[in-house]
């Protein structure tokens, strides 16, 4: 049932991916009627969400940041069909880097970096950066159900020099580099809530105490690993720009969840200037009460 799944829809994602940017915007706009409007996607989540964090925003502010959220959903479902055929330099001229020489100089200090994001903007761009360095590039991700779309996501990262690891192989993955001198740039997509029994640290994110995914700084400490944050802000539809942070270049120095904290607010301060292009959808406060 797999195998006929895949090759039902692939054929319909590979179309869809072909399109003109234009044609595609207009697609999208179609499919934000239907997930926003008529199907009503999460909507309860979103909304229970951005009043959880946002107590003093009014009703019309809300539903704004509600509605544009969902069209920027829709944008990055479409985008992300898209990445299957698009050039590389249409993908560099639409995520754009504003200091990627921050990356490069670590690159040249020859230390593996630990690169941390939220679910933000985009993120489905973000391989396009191996392009600029010559490290490996890896990512961790959860594994598809259908092992053939699994296998499709995977080989469109691979394109770029990007490898998609899971959760429970990144550990021995990056210690086997490690021992064999092997450098990466390892992406972490960490603003998500972990499960309660693999919470160690809570802390206030956007005014909730919600429990907090560590993985990230516990293999800097113990790899020692560069940690950089990257900001990503939406120019426009279909074009983005971002600019990479330096946490730190000797995780080793901080105390136990100090690296993790900084990342929280610099997640806080970008969701803050422009909340609408944040993923509402999840469940991230799911746990608070439970503290």
């Amino acid at each position: 049932m797999q195998f006929v799944a895949y090759i039902l829809v692939y054929p319909l994602l590979y179309l869809i991916s072909i399109l003109p940017f234009r044609v595609l915007f207009f697609v999208s706009d179609i499919l934000y009627v239907f997930i926003y409007r008529i199907f009503g996607y999460r909507t309860k989540v979103v909304k229970d969400n951005l009043n959880l964090v946002y107590p003093d925003k009014s009703k019309a502010e809300i539903k704004r940041i509600t509605k544009v959220f969902y069209h920027h959903l829709c944008d990055m479902i479409l985008e992300s069909i898209k990445s299957l055929t698009i050039s590389e330099g249409e993908m560099k001229k639409r995520f754009r880097f504003s200091n990627v020489e921050l990356i490069q100089d670590i690159e040249k200090q020859n230390r593996s970096i630990i690169l941390m994001c939220a679910h933000y903007g985009s993120w489905e761009w973000i391989f396009i950066l191996q392009t600029y360095v010559k490290y490996r590039g890896n990512a961790v991700y959860k594994k598809l159900a259908n092992k053939y779309f699994d296998k499709l996501v995977k080989r469109i990262r691979a394109r770029y020099n990007s490898y998609l690891i899971t959760t429970k192989d990144i550990i021995p993955t990056l210690i086997k580099e490690k021992r064999y001198g092997i450098l990466s740039i390892n992406g972490f997509v960490s603003d998500q809530s972990p499960k309660l029994n693999k919470a160690f640290h809570w802390n206030e994110f956007m005014g909730v105490n919600v429990p907090v995914h560590t993985g990230a700084e516990m293999l800097a400490k113990k790899l020692d690993m560069a940690v950089v944050f990257f900001k990503v802000k939406k120019l426009k539809r279909g074009h983005y720009e971002t600019t990479f942070e330096t946490i730190t270049l000797q995780p080793k120095e901080f105390k136990d969840y100090q690296i993790t904290d900084i990342f929280l607010k610099l997640v806080e301060d970008q969701i803050n200037e422009a909340p609408e292009y944040y993923l509402w959808t999840h469940k991230r406060w799911k746990h608070r009460k439970k503290n």
